[in-house]
């Protein structure tokens, strides 16, 4: 048996998940995805800082959705080879289908 809490709303129930996946403890159907996703393919967003040519502050950066959590890394290191020139407003996509995952990596801020 498993012990997770789940992280989906504010309520942050106490999840006990079987090897069969049987999910107990949750008060939402929330609670059950998360649980299963966790124990089958967890997910993560990645957020980062980087550098940029001609700012004083650095800008920050995330994926817009979840990545396989083993990807994190690989994609810390892609993120980190941008050299990007201010300014960047937020949204702006600054990395198209990174590692074949069809996510993006955007910008979360505006750097002028």
């Amino acid at each position: 048996m498993t012990e997770l809490i789940c992280i989906r709303c504010p309520i942050g129930c106490r999840l006990m998940v079987t090897d069969f996946l049987t999910v107990s403890g949750n008060q939402c159907k929330h609670g059950m995805e998360y649980a299963i996703e966790e124990m089958t393919a967890p997910k993560r967003i990645v957020t980062s800082l980087i550098k940029l040519i001609g700012a004083d502050e650095p800008l920050s950066v995330k994926t817009e959705v979840p990545i396989p959590k083993e990807l994190i890394f690989n994609v810390l290191e892609e993120i980190k080879k941008l050299r990007l020139q201010a300014p960047v407003e937020i949204g702006t996509v600054l990395i198209e289908n990174i590692l074949g995952t069809g996510v993006n990596i955007i910008a979360t801020k505006t750097v002028k």
